[in-house]
């Protein structure tokens, strides 16, 4: 596969710094290191992608039930990357949210627990699909037989560990069955209404709205959890969300996405934009009207695959050649789209645990700090921890313990340390950290 991501590149790659490529190589082969056979829980069996199975196809009337009703329910395999398989059920429940536009949308949320004892809290745990396909919905990829696990290796050990932890998990399809990339809200209505579902399934064995709940999120999954921190209040009052995990994200989107074109990590673009386009009909507009032949069949190729694939094989893309005009010039029409993505300098009100790697080769840290600052001037409960060794990959493993640490406290009654607090440390998988 490294090989596939120099040859990729062409001619391109003799253009830019060795420390570039060398980035990008690092980030997918830590990937991909984790491509070993998952263990599942239970037998695997060939499985249909999420547009041709049934299961995702809500029942007559269902969009006159309330936000978080059950409307199909089954028991699934999961593949775990523990050796032996994680000793944990699992189901699938297809459940009433709501989308962008305020209007019903059924989805889908994975939702495990341990085998043995007793359940302590739930988790909403948001996964960094990043990419627009509908057979990258963690639904899917995260079931024994689905293939392409690299996608989803290292959503497996973070969910090991907090079913080892003796918590439910729930992994919901944010994105909504249009793949709908990083859209208003949505994420957070699906991530809240998954967590009504969870509550209201029995085999769970929670305590309805006395459950203690959790969010935790990295990376692009850190932006659906912010969307759920921030809607909860109004959306979802009665959930008990004692905290919330983000880590590897930043704000706001638009400049973001425009510091990616040319770069290394370019390749999200192709897998990122074609469910934004889907999700807001200005993007589409604008996108549709001045993207090349060249341009129609990149963002054609970037949906039909999902993240890992797109970022290895588009590296160092140059959107202006798929383009009509200047990328910088079609971003500053879809300004009023990203704006609407952005949440301001009000933060949360659940408290919050923030970690950043400060060398972080694809999300930088600078925009992190600026929102950590104005959100501590409003009176944000903020725990953040900057780290100085990891990468962006890894600080995805090195940063779980800590993570999983400051959860149980909260899901545990424990209450947050007050006000905020900012700590750079040498590297987060250090006792302590």
């Amino acid at each position: 596969m490294m090989g596939n991501v120099v040859s990729s590149c062409g001619a391109t790659c003799s253009m830019v710094k060795r420390g570039q490529l060398r980035s990008v190589l690092i980030a997918v082969s830590a990937v991909l290191c984790f491509t070993g056979t998952p263990m599942a829980v239970g037998s695997a069996v060939p499985l249909p992608t999420p547009q041709d199975d049934p299961f995702y196809t809500p029942p007559s009337g269902w969009d006159s039930d309330a936000p978080g009703t059950i409307l199909n329910s089954r028991p699934v395999e999961v593949a775990s990357m523990g050796l032996p398989a994680q000793d944990a059920d699992a189901w699938q429940l297809l459940y009433r949210t709501t989308d962008t536009a305020g209007q019903p949308m059924a989805t889908v949320t994975t939702v495990l627990r341990p085998r043995t004892g007793q359940v302590k809290g739930l988790i909403t745990y948001q996964v960094a699909e990043d990419a627009s396909a509908p057979q990258c919905a963690p639904s899917f990829v995260l079931r024994q037989g689905a293939p392409a696990k690299y996608d989803s290796s290292l959503d497996l050990i973070q969910i090991d560990q907090m079913l080892s932890s003796g918590h439910a998990v729930s992994v919901p399809d944010w994105e909504g069955p249009k793949g709908s990339v990083f859209a208003p809200k949505q994420p957070g209505y699906a991530a809240l209404d998954g967590v009504r579902a969870a509550e209201g399934f029995a085999p769970i064995g929670l305590s309805g709205t006395d459950t203690p709940v959790a969010a935790m999120g990295y990376s692009g999954g850190a932006i659906a959890t912010r969307w759920a921190a921030q809607v909860q209040p109004t959306y979802a009052p009665e959930l008990r969300l004692a905290g919330v995990s983000m880590g590897g994200w930043t704000a706001p989107i638009g400049p973001y996405l425009q510091s990616l074109d040319s770069g290394p990590f370019s390749g999200f673009l192709p897998s990122l934009l074609p469910g934004m386009m889907r999700a807001d009909p200005r993007m589409a507009a604008a996108f549709n009207k001045y993207l090349t032949p060249a341009g129609q069949a990149l963002m054609a190729a970037g949906d039909s695959q999902c993240m890992t694939p797109n970022v290895a094989q588009h590296a160092f893309l140059h959107m202006d050649d798929y383009l009509t005009i200047p990328f910088s010039q079609l971003f500053e029409q879809v300004q009023t789209s990203f704006a609407d993505l952005d949440f301001g300098p009000v933060a949360p009100t659940a408290p919050l645990f923030l970690y950043n790697a400060v060398n972080d080769e694809i999300v930088h840290i600078a925009p992190t700090d600026q929102a950590v600052a104005q959100w501590c001037a409003s009176g944000a409960q903020i725990t953040y921890t900057r780290d100085q060794l990891s990468e962006h990959v890894s600080l995805a493993i090195s940063g779980t313990p800590a993570t999983m640490r400051w959860i149980d406290e909260r899901l545990a009654g424990q209450a947050a340390p007050a006000g905020c607090s900012t700590r750079t440390v040498p590297s987060m998988s250090l006792a302590g950290a």
